[in-house]
């Protein structure tokens, strides 16, 4: 057995949970020591997997995730020593000279706040934006005919970095605002920054959602051995099955789009909409699953996001860690600016209690949505598809009282069968659209794409010939299809409210081990790999 993964960095292809390295190696090796050491040293077997993990799939780059795990630790004291020292002055002073007092010890933690945001998103910006920015600027140079160019950097850039440096300002963040104590203990916020199942695609957990949960762990339990295994074996159905089994005709489409109509193109960008969500929620199921063996409950990343109304609804239930990251850390502290605030007071009586905050949420969410975009990469196309949901969203913002009146005069019940069908294939469309950008190089591809579908339409060429030359063939198609079909209906038994496996755990054991055995065959049979077959590493672990 070839071992080489072993070494450090030599570890990649565990960056998919998926991987047979991780599923058959990494994991059971981790499971069986943690099984068997006693309970007070569990916490320390999930630390030390972590760091080893990160270690293999990273190498010496693991240094990034040390660093910045001290530098919280050591932030996070000291905003604790500056608030104590806060209440013992404010203590010992008259009621009516407390409040001058205060100022200056809050500008004092905010100076720390301030130095622990500008650690982490400087150097993620630096080591992950630097490159496109030189780009730009010597391209305005060229353009303005002049000879400066300026050298562009090149750097060694972890994987997981965009998720564990969220994780580190959402507890700089969270200490100051007293929602959680500073941790003196370096090890459990370690484990916190640094848990090997959501290191490379997240979610993006918040210090009280799963710090203590990991400090706690006890045995391994059959229940959370079982729900576990089974969210693992749906989410690699949906990666293997479905995901990878699309990646050749995606790949050949948009890398090839000249030779192909707009039907073609139409297509493409419906399957990597399907590929995108397959691949990410898939591997979200992975990650929830895994550490539910562990006995640690992660949030949920997605909840049936092709079921939205609308796209603000859509952006709740996709991705929902990095939508609620913006929302607490941007969204809310610009709307509750003491500008913002008094735009807003002034607005209200200018333009109604509709408008008026919508002028300063406006103002939040061109913000939310501009990191949104440059978050996923440095590309002007990932500027482009924040401003593409942003104008989405602030149109349905502003024309929601129009939409509410015109339902009401012309007696449309909104709440119907078939508006809210109508409404989900809106939006899956527009979806569809913003996913074709996100994925062509440059937005100027994309638009030529868009345009060709709408000037160049047409599935005439769409036969077992030009199937073969995307690299898939009607077999795949079909099997690709009934996969859909079982997500779908698992996703509608779970819109109406019902919890899928405690429906299942109820039934008797025969139905119980019948649908899990069924699930493994059906990946092995239908999963794409084997001879031939290139590994496709899980999508978001580049943003």
């Amino acid at each position: 057995m070839d071992l080489s993964f072993l070494l450090a960095g030599c570890g990649k292809s565990m960056t998919s949970f998926f991987a047979m390295t991780f599923l058959f190696l990494f994991l059971p090796s981790c499971i069986i020591i943690y099984a068997i050491v006693p309970k007070t040293w569990k916490k320390y077997v999930l630390l030390i997997a972590s760091y080893w993990f990160f270690w293999l799939i990273s190498g010496l780059l693991v240094i990034y995730l040390w660093l910045s795990t001290l530098s919280v630790f050591l932030l996070g004291l000291w905003l604790e020593k500056l608030q104590e020292r806060m209440k013992t002055k404010l203590k010992a002073l008259p009621k009516e000279e407390r409040k001058a007092a205060k100022i200056p010890l809050i500008r004092e933690q905010r100076g720390v706040v301030v130095l622990g945001v500008v650690l982490h998103i400087g150097f993620l910006l630096v080591i992950k934006y630097s490159g496109f920015i030189i780009d730009n600027v010597n391209t305005l140079f060229k353009m303005l005919d002049s000879p400066i160019r300026a050298g562009v950097p090149s750097y060694l850039m972890p994987i997981g970095i965009s998720f564990f440096s969220l994780q580190a300002v959402s507890y700089i963040i969270d200490v100051y605002h007293g929602l959680v104590k500073a941790d003196r203990n370096f090890f459990r916020l370690s484990l916190f920054m640094s848990f090997f199942p959501q290191i490379v695609e997240g979610p993006i957990c918040r210090y009280s959602q799963t710090a203590e949960q990991l400090w706690q762990v006890g045995t391994i339990r059959y229940h959370n051995l079982t729900f576990g295994v089974q969210r693992i074996l749906y989410g690699m159905m949906k990666k293997i099955v479905i995901a990878d089994r699309l990646n050749p005709m995606i790949e050949n489409i948009f890398d090839k789009s000249n030779n192909f109509d707009g039907g073609i193109i139409a297509l493409g960008a419906i399957c990597y909409t399907i590929q995108l969500y397959m691949d990410f929620s898939g591997s979200m199921d992975a990650v929830i699953g895994v550490a539910e063996i562990f006995g640690v409950t992660m949030p949920e990343n997605f909840q049936r996001p092709f079921f939205s109304r609308n796209i603000s609804e859509f952006w709740k239930r996709w991705h929902i860690s990095l939508g609620a990251w913006f929302r607490d850390y941007i969204f809310y502290p610009v709307t509750t600016a003491k500008k913002m605030k008094n735009l807003t007071s002034s607005a209200r009586k200018k333009i109604g209690n509709h408008f008026g905050p919508l002028l300063a949420g406006s103002i939040a969410l061109f913000c939310v949505w501009f990191c949104n975009g440059l978050w996923h990469g440095a590309a002007w196309s990932f500027i482009f598809f924040g401003m593409y949901h942003f104008m989405w969203i602030l149109l349905e913002n502003i024309t929601a009282p129009a939409v509410k009146w015109t339902n009401t005069k012309l007696h449309i019940n909104s709440e119907c069968l078939a508006y809210r069908i109508m409404q989900i294939v809106r939006t899956a469309l527009l979806v569809i659209i913003g996913e074709l950008f996100f994925r062509t190089n440059g937005f100027q591809a994309g638009f030529a794409l868009f345009k060709r579908i709408f000037t160049q339409f047409s599935f005439t060429g769409l036969d077992a010939r030009t199937l073969y030359k995307l690299g898939i063939d009607w077999h795949d198609l079909c099997i690709v299809g009934v996969t859909l079909l079982i997500v779908f209906v698992v996703s509608l038994i779970q819109e109406k409210g019902i919890v899928v496996r405690d429906a299942l755990a109820k039934k008797n054991i025969a139905v119980r081990w019948g649908i899990l055995y069924a699930l493994i065959l059906y990946i092995i049979i239908f999963g794409a790999y084997g001879f031939g077959y290139i590994p496709v590493d899980p999508m978001y672990a580049h943003f």
